[in-house]
Order: C-alpha cells, then structure tokens, then sequence
C-alpha cells in the first residue's frame, strides 16, 4: 500500500476518533448541565368580598452542588377589585439558595414586576403604571423538594410595592 495513503487513512482515523470523542464529552456535558437544573415555581390564588387576585411564577435553578443554587424566574398577575380597579403585573426574578444544612435554606431573590393599574372612572383617580423592585432575604425548611419559610422586603415601599407587607410566608418546590 502506499505510504501516502497509510498517513491519509491514519489521520482520518485519528481526525474521526477526536471529534467523535469531543461530541461525546460536549454531550455528556450538555446532559450534566441539564441533570442540575431543577424547575418549579409557585401559584396563587386570592379570594374576597369582590377581589380576586391570581398569580402564576414559574422559575428554574441551577444546583452548583448540594449547597448552592441560582435561578431565573418569572411572575405574572392578575387582581380584580370589582367597581374600584383592575390591575395586570408581570416581571422576573434572580433568585440565589444556600443550603447550611440540608433542612435549612437561606434566599435571596431580587425581582422587578411592571404594575398596570386602571382604576374605575367612578374614583377620577389617575391609573398606575411603574417598575417595583423587591429584595427579599429569607430563612426556610427545606424538605425533599418543598421548602416552607418567611422572607422579608428590604426594599419594601408601602406606596409602591405590590405586597401589604414585607414580611411573606412562602412555599417554594423545585423538582
């Protein structure tokens, strides 16, 4: 056979064999990234004398390890005050999770929200239509998938803000 076909076939080999090895290594990367990404998120539902209010906030984390996590996530409401306003909310948040020890978990989570509202012309009050940022620091016990705890607004602005009080129990579930 000729050597210059010899050094062809062995470098094809060698050439088939390092990218076939690279889109191994890359896809294995790519399935562990994904083996430490968790989903979940919250939903709410309030009821009253003429008020309604809904919230959906899907979010995914990133586990780095058994301790420390990092995520994105999104929030969308909806309230209804029957005869006084409607108001429409959405935005996202970063959120950031430190388990000290398994069952307890630290949060921090900064989130933006767009608030709409349009109050009843009844009320000739001017409709709203501003940015609220919040900063919650939070404490939880964490349980498999489910953390249950209270988080607290540094933030917090009782003119502007969304929520009645800073201080907010919450449920949270990655899976």
């Amino acid at each position: 056979m000729n050597k210059k076909i010899v050094i062809r076939k062995k470098a094809t080999f060698i050439f088939i064999l390092f990218f076939g090895f690279n889109n191994l290594v890359q896809s294995q990367q790519v399935n562990d990234f994904w083996s430490h990404v968790r989903f979940g998120g919250g939903i709410g539902l309030g009821f009253g004398n003429g008020f309604f209010s809904g919230t959906l906030a899907p979010s995914a984390i990133y586990e780095f390890n058994e301790t420390v996590a990092l995520g994105l996530g999104l929030n969308g409401t909806i309230n209804n005050r029957k005869g006084f306003y409607k108001s429409t909310i959405y935005g996202g948040s970063v959120i950031g999770l430190v388990n000290v020890i398994p069952e307890l978990q630290l949060s921090t989570e900064f989130e933006e929200l767009r608030v709409n509202r349009k109050y009843d012309a009844v009320y000739n009050l001017q409709d709203d239509n501003y940015w609220s940022p919040a900063l919650f620091l939070g404490l939880g016990y964490r349980s498999g998938s489910v953390t249950f705890g209270i988080r607290y607004d540094v933030l917090y602005d009782e003119e502007k803000s969304i929520y009645a009080d800073p201080w907010m129990p919450f449920v949270r579930f990655y899976f």
